[in-house]
């Protein structure tokens, strides 16, 4: 998918782009694969807020996306893709050879008509599904499952990949984007190719209510508020925050670590901060 940039004919389309989506299927879903949803408006079951910045946008269905491809040794064709309300990629609808129909995140390179295909043995073509012990070093994948069984969890947004880089004593080691290098089971499947619209991420949405269509408020800055609001508020002037930025609950901010997962940590071979340094 390419960029669309526009004429300035109104001061808000001056520094627009956004992907164009003119290849994308224009209709609405299939009924049977979506569910309803309502917004929260970031509030909890009391009605108070405890997801600051959040309301209003359009009203979406949810698509049910099979992260798990658990239709396995039978090939699908790709009816057409489609745009997600509630994901960055772009999502295909596939048709298997029984009739059923299922929506899966579509890979880049991915076009109406191709075949795709979950098999413990499958071509490195993009779509197919297989488990990472049966992949080919070097291969670059996505939709990752972490544990078995429970369907892709790592690399599901727009452009996306992880790589694998190695096997060895029954798992796997995969490079993320990120730059962590972290083991999974060899048994886990994953998804051959990278996530599709890798241009989300030079998009300029041009106004304030593109965002406010897409169901997010104005974003009130800490620094900007009173002390007795945030406790990065107040000060004379422009003033940057204390010594020890928090969060307005108290938790340490800006660039803090706060992992404390014990029981997944010798999972991470490398850490994504070490890959900073180096």
């Amino acid at each position: 998918m390419a960029l669309k940039t526009f004429n300035p004919v109104t001061p808000s389309l001056r520094n627009t782009v956004l992907v164009d989506r003119s290849d994308l299927h224009k209709g609405k879903p299939v009924k049977a694969l979506t569910e309803g949803m309502h917004s929260t408006g970031g509030r909890n079951h009391s009605g108070k807020i405890t997801s600051r910045f959040m309301g209003g946008g359009h009203k979406r269905r949810y698509r049910l996306v099979d992260f798990k491809r658990k239709k396995r040794d039978m090939s699908a064709t790709v009816e057409r893709l489609e745009y997600d309300p509630y994901r960055t990629a772009f999502i295909a609808l596939v048709k298997y050879e029984d009739g059923e129909l299922a929506y899966i995140l579509a890979p880049q390179r991915l076009k109406a008509g191709d075949k795709v295909i979950a098999s413990d043995q499958a071509d490195i073509k993009p779509g197919n599904t297989m488990p990472l012990k049966n992949m080919p070093v070097g291969t670059i994948v996505h939709n990752v499952e972490i544990k078995l069984g429970r369907g892709g969890q790592i690399a599901r947004s727009a452009g996306c990949y992880a790589q694998l880089i190695g096997k060895d004593s029954g798992y796997a080691q995969i490079r993320l984007s990120s730059g962590e290098v972290r083991l999974v089971r060899a048994e886990c499947v994953a998804t051959v190719g990278a996530v599709s619209n890798p241009d989300n991420q030079n998009i300029n949405f041009g106004k304030a209510g593109r965002m406010r269509w897409l169901g997010f408020k104005a974003h009130n800055r800490g620094v900007s508020m009173n002390p007795v609001d945030h406790p990065l508020g107040g000060g004379e002037g422009k003033t940057s925050g204390g010594r020890h930025p928090v969060t307005p609950w108290g938790k340490p901010t800006k660039g803090k670590r706060t992992r404390n997962n014990k029981r997944t940590q010798n999972l991470i071979m490398r850490s994504r901060h070490l890959a900073k340094k180096a």
